[in-house]
């Protein structure tokens, strides 16, 4: 049995050596589902497309780093229209910025859409799913959406020596892990 993302990392190394065919298949194949992942974060068609086009755009550009030992194709190309949309984002003038519990709201998609959609027969899931519930969701708070470990600690109401301990005891079962 031919794994989808077996066609979407074949389409990659393409990519990566400069077949424009095959980003125009990445395209056809994927854009919807990206326009779909850009809108849960920007919630504007317009700033969605964009977002697609940047990514895709990245996605040419970086092909080549692509590594399937760290996950599937999709989850790589959906974590780069992911942060191309939370860059779309910041960069609104304030004027349209979000309310703080919005843009609470949009992180915490953010984080969820990640562990979801991460590939679980990876290796980076596997050494994740073995870390526990609070050290993942704060490794995940700080690496999908940027947040500070102030920030984590705020928000998951811990004292922030919790917290660094927390994401310092995860990264290095993450080294070794991937190690």
């Amino acid at each position: 049995m031919v794994r989808e993302d077996d066609d979407l990392e074949s389409l990659l190394q393409r990519c990566a050596s400069g077949d424009e065919r095959a980003l125009k298949a990445l395209f056809d194949a994927e854009a919807s589902r990206m326009k779909g992942i850009a809108m849960r974060v920007l919630h504007r068609s317009d700033m969605a497309e964009e977002a697609v086009q940047e990514a895709f755009l990245q996605i040419w550009r970086n092909a080549g780093r692509f590594d399937p030992a760290l996950g599937s194709a999709r989850a790589w190309m959906c974590t780069i229209v992911r942060f191309r949309a939370i860059d779309l984002l910041r960069s609104r003038p304030q004027e349209d910025a979000l309310a703080p519990e919005d843009l609470d709201r949009l992180r915490e998609a953010a984080v969820d859409h990640a562990w979801e959609t991460l590939d679980r027969e990876g290796r980076l899931a596997g050494c994740l799913q073995a870390i526990e519930a609070a050290p993942r969701r704060s490794l995940l708070l700080s690496y999908v959406v940027g947040l500070t470990q102030e920030e984590i600690a705020g928000k998951l109401g811990r004292p922030l020596g919790t917290v660094k301990s927390w994401m310092r005891r995860a990264l290095l079962s993450l080294r070794e892990c991937l190690g």
